[in-house]
């Protein structure tokens, strides 16, 4: 069996890392398995990337230029939208070229692939959602509009206040052309987007199946906490809070106001903040507890590390599919709290793995992490999510799921 997985990036990104994670373990069981990116910053000789220096400078400019026709909509917020649009790509010819049993799409945005290339390519497609973009009219997360339910149109994203606006004609052009797509298969990565999925008018008469992403349980997993927090120079008498802060300021979907109106309710003097993702800002945000900005971190190794220095990890998203920084958090045996919204039920069991919070309630988010701070339970919290890891998103036990659904689509091919 020959599977060639595509995603716009190999390792820069929540998503890129869960499709290399699964391209690997594919490979560990014996499986063909080849990458194809639009930019490559690793030196895995299994990935694949423009094939001319050309295309390379190319592949970097694409992401812009699909962006173009969202400049128009002067009045849009800051979440992401993709119409896709952009034509000339390599990467249905190279994909055609390279002749796989198998093409397992990831996040294929920022002008990879139009909507148009996807009907192009020649063999049976499994499309992993990592967010709600596949379905919708050109937004990544629907802001609980559910436009996709019908055909899009007046996008609170793009604030259009039209029916017939760019929402509405991308929608059109997915209708078009994924009707010609002959065996497309859908593998939502939680249980919420695969619901949503049922529910969309693009995808309601396909094959949706929901399979997570996996984790490779032997690099994430617990580290002595005291050395942890040396290596970080991080205090050891203080209880640390870890929040991760990649574009969180400037999406409101991330829920950073909310973790900020939550730290305000929260006693100040025993807990302090650890921000990664970003380094300190010019404007203070107004945290009453100290804060450690420790920037980005670019390895698994620095993550499990960060991951086991602190006590718990706040995930405050207000959309969430089935987050990377949940399950490292947990296989690292740190609980997690987060609100009771998307996937994070997938990964997070009330007051058995962390807490989930009710949806938009600071008050009961900071009650929840004051819960996992001081519970006497703490270090059985600690042992469930571990096990909660092992047990249902270790690589070794997810690959095999994939593996079968591979040999299941070719079998009625």
């Amino acid at each position: 069996m020959k599977v060639l997985t595509v995603n716009a990036f190999d390792v820069q990104g929540g998503a890129a890392r869960a499709a290399y994670r699964l391209h690997r373990s594919l490979l560990t069981s014996g499986i063909d398995s080849l990458m194809l990116v639009q930019r490559k910053t690793s030196d895995d000789y299994t990935v694949l990337e423009p094939q001319s220096r050309s295309l390379q400078i190319i592949g970097k400019i694409r992401p812009v230029a699909d962006s173009l026709p969202v400049l128009r909509y002067k009045n849009r917020n800051q979440s992401l939208f993709s119409p896709a649009w952009l034509p000339f790509s390599d990467v249905v010819g190279r994909i055609n070229e390279l002749n796989p049993d198998i093409v397992h799409l990831h996040w294929i945005n920022g002008g990879m692939l139009s909507i148009e290339d996807i009907a192009r390519i020649n063999v049976p497609i499994v499309w992993s959602l990592h967010d709600m973009w596949s379905f919708t009219g050109g937004c990544h997360y629907d802001q609980e509009c559910a436009g996709y339910q019908e055909q899009c149109g007046n996008c609170p994203s793009l604030n259009s206040g039209k029916i017939k606006d760019l929402s509405r004609s991308v929608w059109q052009r997915k209708y078009r052309f994924f009707s010609k797509i002959s065996n497309l298969n859908i593998i939502a990565l939680s249980q919420w987007l695969a619901d949503c999925a049922k529910l969309s008018s693009l995808f309601n008469s396909t094959s949706i199946f929901n399979l997570p992403n996996p984790i490779d349980t032997a690099q994430f997993s617990p580290f002595d906490k005291q050395q942890a927090r040396v290596l970080f120079n991080l205090p050891k008498d203080k209880k640390l809070i870890l929040f991760g802060v990649m574009g969180a300021t400037s999406d409101p979907r991330k829920g950073f106001k909310e973790l900020s109106d939550a730290l305000q309710k929260f006693d100040s003097t025993s807990t302090e903040l650890v921000v990664f993702g970003s380094g300190e800002p010019k404007i203070q945000q107004g945290f009453k507890q100290k804060v450690h900005y420790l920037g980005c971190l670019h390895d698994d190794v620095s993550l499990r590390v960060l991951y086991s220095a602190a006590d718990v990890v706040v995930v405050p998203s207000l959309q969430e599919n089935l987050s990377n920084t949940i399950m490292e958090s947990l296989a690292c045996g740190t609980p997690v709290v987060g609100f009771n919204v998307g996937g994070n039920s997938d990964l997070i069991e009330h007051q058995k793995t962390g807490y989930l919070a009710r949806l938009f309630d600071t008050v009961d988010f900071a009650k929840g992490i004051e819960w996992v701070l001081t519970t006497p339970t703490y270090p059985n919290i600690c042992e469930n999510s571990r096990k909660k890891v092992l047990l249902e998103f270790d690589s070794r036990v997810v690959v095999k799921r994939y593996m079968e659904l591979y040999q299941h689509i070719l079998n009625k091919a």
